[in-house]
C-alpha cells in the first residue's frame, strides 16, 4: 500500500503519452498509462519500454461510467487510492468539420466536461492525503497529492466572448458544481435549438467545454480546501499550449514533450507546497481568469 501511483487519462498518444513519459523519468512510484483501447494502450507501453521506461497499463474510457468505477476500485484496492491524477483525455472537432454545431456541442461537452467531471466524482474521494513519510528503496520520501485537469488557453478566450452575465457567473467564487453543470447543460440545450448566441454563448463547443473544466477545477479546489484541509491536496487546471497532436494538427508550435511541461510541473509540486491551488496555469505561471 505504500507504493505511490500516478494515473493519466487519455495517454496512449500525444500530450498524455508525453506526460506519462516525463512521469516515468521523474516520479518515484508506479505510472499508469490509460486508454479506451487496450491494444493501443499496451502498444504505447511497449514503446516506452523500448525507451527504457516502465509504465503500467489500465483500460479506462472516461465516457463509460462503469469503466471509471472499475478503474477507481482497482486503484483503491491495489494502492489505497491515487497520489497523482491527471485528467488529460479530451476531444475537439477540426475547424473544417461539417458536423452540425449542435452535435459538436453535445459530443464535445459530454467528453471534455461531463466525463471529466465523472472522473473527478469517483477519483477525488480516493486521492490519498499528502505529507506522509514513506520509505522507498531504503530512502525516506514525503508523499504528494496532486490533481491536474488539462484545460486550454481557449477557455480564457472563450470566457471573454461570453455575455457579461455569464462571465460574472463563471468567475464567481460562489459558483457551485450544480450551478456549473446547469450552465453546461444550458449551452448544449440552446445549441440544439440554434439559440446559444442569443443566450450569450460564443460559437465554440471546445472552448465552452474547457471553460467548464477550468471553472470546475476552481470549484473542486475550494471544496477540497474545506473538506480535507490537512491532506495537502493541490488541484489545478492548466493549459499545455498549442501542441502538435492529432487533435490540434501539425502546424502547432509546441511538441508533445513541451506541452507536457506544465501538467507535469503541477503534478510534481514539491511536498509542503500550498500553491498554486484552484488556479488556471500556463507555462508554469498562474493566469488571470
Amino acid at each position: 500500500m505504500s507504493t505511490r501511483v500516478a494515473v493519466v487519462t487519455g495517454s496512449n498518444k500525444g500530450i498524455g503519452l508525453a506526460i506519462v513519459r516525463a512521469l516515468c523519468k521523474q516520479f518515484e512510484g508506479d505510472v499508469y498509462l490509460t486508454a479506451r483501447d487496450v491494444g493501443r494502450g499496451e502498444d504505447s507501453v511497449k514503446v516506452l519500454s523500448s525507451e527504457g521506461l516502465k509504465a503500467m497499463f489500465h483500460q479506462l474510457d472516461i465516457n463509460d461510467l462503469d469503466s471509471i468505477k472499475t478503474a477507481a476500485a482497482y486503484f483503491k484496492g491495489k494502492y489505497g487510492g491515487v497520489d497523482i491524477l491527471i485528467n488529460n483525455a479530451g476531444i475537439a472537432f477540426k475547424a473544417a468539420d461539417k458536423t452540425p454545431f449542435d452535435v459538436q456541442a453535445e459530443v464535445t461537452l459530454n467528453t471534455n466536461f461531463f466525463a471529466t467531471r465523472d472522473m473527478l466524482t469517483h477519483f477525488l474521494p480516493i486521492v490519498k492525503a499528502g505529507g506522509c513519510v514513506i520509505t522507498i528503496c531504503g530512502k525516506q520520501s514525503t508523499t504528494i497529492s496532486r490533481v491536474v485537469n488539462v484545460s486550454s488557453f481557449v477557455s480564457a478566450l472563450t470566457l471573454n466572448k461570453c455575455s457579461s452575465e455569464l462571465q460574472q457567473r463563471f468567475r464567481s467564487e460562489d459558483l457551485t458544481e450544480d450551478e456549473l453543470v446547469a450552465l453546461m447543460q444550458q449551452f448544449v440545450s440552446e445549441a440544439k435549438k440554434g439559440k446559444h448566441k442569443e443566450g450569450g454563448w460564443p460559437d465554440s463547443a471546445y472552448g465552452t467545454s474547457k471553460v467548464g473544466v477550468t471553472a470546475l477545477s476552481m470549484i473542486l479546489a475550494r471544496q477540497v480546501s474545506k473538506q480535507r484541509p490537512n491532506d495537502g491536496i493541490l488541484l489545478n487546471a492548466c493549459c499545455p499550449g498549442w501542441v502538435r497532436t492529432d487533435m490540434a494538427g501539425d502546424k502547432a508550435p509546441k511538441s508533445p514533450e513541451e506541452g507536457a511541461v506544465t501538467p507535469v510541473y503541477l503534478a510534481l509540486l514539491p511536498p509542503g507546497a500550498t500553491e498554486p491551488h484552484g488556479k488556471f496555469v500556463s507555462d508554469k505561471q498562474v493566469q488571470p481568469w
